[in-house]
């Protein structure tokens, strides 16, 4: 895909949304971090009906090491992996509170020390907190973006390699919010909706799902 073609689909993105952000409901950098941990191999919509009632009773670090591992869990047991998340929140919540004085680290290397914090979570943070262009690629991205031809990969890693370099810098930070909603609601995995698609004219998917 050219540069021409990639540019005119992040104006389209950004002209139908223009500011574009998470769907996961917070409050502040440390409720955005646990959100995006408690959200990995779930849905966005079952974190915030756990997040809603947690944050409120437990709205910071302490507060939420204070719960304990089984206190928290109560609060998140309809969330996939939830005891794995639970172990892994309070001993987060216990570092920010020990290492960090409550506050989340704005640094890659800091974030990702963080038991339950990989790279697509960092990255999250570092962008939707921070302001960085950084490119958090989940399934919808990576196949969007293998789909499209914007940023074509094995990997996820590869993938955010790939977009990094290519995607026009004025749309950088923005850009993986936009992927993200688009291949949650177009650029679906077994019928992507490609007659209701802004970019399906650029878009180099080779089977389209376009009426006959």
């Amino acid at each position: 895909m050219n540069a021409t073609k990639r540019a005119e689909i992040f104006a389209r993105l950004q002209a139908a949304n223009p500011q574009p952000t998470t769907e996961l409901e917070y409050a502040s950098t440390f409720q955005l971090l646990i959100a995006v941990i408690l959200s990995a191999q779930a849905t966005d919509k079952s974190v915030n009906l756990a997040t809603r009632s947690l944050f409120a009773d437990a709205p910071t670090p302490a507060a939420i090491l204070a719960l304990g591992e089984d206190g928290l869990m109560e609060y998140i047991n309809r969330i996939g992996l939830y005891r794995t998340k639970a172990k892994n929140v309070i001993a987060t919540c216990r570092i920010l509170v020990e290492q960090h004085g409550g506050e989340v680290p704005q640094t890659r290397e800091a974030l990702e020390a963080l038991p339950g914090v990989g790279r697509k979570t960092a990255n999250v943070v570092l962008n939707t907190a921070f302001g960085e262009p950084t490119m958090a690629v989940d399934t919808h991205i990576f196949r969007v973006a293998n789909r499209t031809g914007l940023g074509p990969g094995k990997t996820p890693l590869a993938v955010e390699m790939k977009l990094l370099k290519s995607v026009p810098e004025i749309y950088q930070r923005d850009a993986h919010h936009w992927l993200i909603l688009h291949g949650r609601y177009t650029c679906i995995a077994r019928r992507p909706r490609c007659a209701e698609c802004l970019i399906a004219d650029l878009c180099e998917f080779k089977d389209k799902n376009l009426p006959q």
